[in-house]
């Protein structure tokens, strides 16, 4: 008589763990890709279902099932006794829903009716979720023994597997927090993180130009170029000076000349007035656009979204384009100052065109504002 097979339990937990850890990579490759393109003839057409699901309570209620199920898996794979066919079943659960869950949201996020932003930062809230969850089921033990403190705690090297529950739950927030905020909260917040850097650039350069100030009005500062050269090359012969100390010496030496030949005070007072005039401009959108836009997302593709699709590379893109022209300053580069200069506030200026028109209708208040703003910047003075 042939033996009777039983099922080894370690061997059916080896077996799912290397199924689940595939499905989650594969998917983990197809978030990371919509995530980070820029074109959209992907996954699914527009749709005209109106029983399509809504797309962020999807993702919101397959992110709460993850963080619980995570939590059950981590407790399972640290206490004893050591439980396999508790964790098949953790896993189980897993495959069976909110893993496929949060990835079907991603694909389901048409750009035509919730923005390509939205699907995006959907996109890659998603995928740390996966890619941290990946982690933490390639590190279940197949011994038939708990992780030991070392690989619990963290403690041989490497992120311990509390440590990275911990980061699993925060990734889980992270996409549950999108229902809360919705699409115009997401937008809202993107943009004032853009108006906060281009205020953090502004202060930059207000401080460049009161300390070049200072150093003008002070004559017990001022020294020659040359002194300034042999002063670091003379450093360079001492082994304590750290690179650091040497790398600031030499930024502190590029000073705006007494006689300023190539007018880059002038430039320097048109930049400041103008990228404050542009910090304005962000929060205007914000309060006169985003926080009054229609709601999103639609059943039919949305000129709304739209509109905000072809403004938004421009409002993300600026600071970084501001960035620039701060180090273009700092160089006392006259010629790649009026480049940076010139594409800044080109976008600046096309920016506000975009969205000088209300979501309905021809003009508002803030169309009045934007004629005016747009004079401003061209003329500053």
């Amino acid at each position: 008589m042939a033996p009777t097979t039983v099922n080894n339990p370690l061997e059916t937990l080896d077996s799912l763990v290397q199924s689940t850890t595939s499905l989650v990579a594969q998917l983990e490759t197809l978030l990371h890709s919509v995530a980070s393109s820029t074109t959209y003839a992907t996954i699914t057409s527009p749709s005209t279902d109106s029983q399509a699901p809504d797309v962020l309570s999807l993702a919101h209620d397959s992110a709460s099932l993850i963080k619980a199920h995570t939590t059950k898996l981590s407790l399972l794979i640290i206490n004893e006794p050591f439980t396999p066919s508790a964790i098949v079943k953790v896993l189980r659960e897993l495959v069976g829903g909110p893993i496929p869950g949060i990835a079907t949201a991603v694909q389901i996020c048409e750009p035509h009716n919730y923005t390509t932003v939205a699907r995006q930062d959907l996109a890659w809230r998603c995928y740390r979720v996966l890619k941290e969850l990946k982690g933490l089921v390639a590190a279940i033990p197949f011994d038939g023994k708990a992780l030991p403190d070392a690989r619990k705690n963290g403690s041989s090297g490497g992120k311990g597997s509390i440590a990275a529950t911990g980061v699993i739950w925060a990734a889980c927030d992270d996409v549950m927090l999108l229902k809360k905020l919705g699409i115009a909260g997401l937008l809202v917040k993107k943009v004032e993180d853009y108006r906060d850097t281009l205020k953090d650039v502004l202060e930059e350069l207000k401080e460049w130009s009161e300390e070049v100030e200072d150093e003008d009005e002070d004559d017990d500062e001022a020294a020659d170029d040359e002194d300034e050269v042999h002063h670091v090359t003379g450093q360079m012969q001492n082994t304590h000076i750290s690179t650091q100390e040497m790398l600031d010496d030499l930024m502190n030496s590029q000073r705006i000349p007494r006689d300023d030949p190539d007018k880059i005070r002038e430039r320097l007072d048109s930049c400041l007035k103008r990228l404050r005039l542009t910090t304005l401009l962000y929060s205007a959108i914000v309060k006169r656009r985003l926080k009054i836009m229609p709601p999103l997302p639609t059943q039919t593709p949305s000129p709304v979204a739209q509109r905000l699709d072809e403004v938004f590379p421009i409002l993300k893109r600026l600071p970084h384009r501001f960035g620039e022209v701060a180090g273009a300053f700092y160089d006392l580069d006259p010629n790649a100052i009026d480049r940076a200069m010139d594409s800044c506030f080109f976008d600046v200026f096309a920016a506000s065109e975009m969205l000088s028109k209300p979501w309905i209708g021809e003009t508002d208040e803030f169309t009045e504002w934007v004629a005016k703003f747009k004079v401003s910047i061209k003329k500053p003075d």
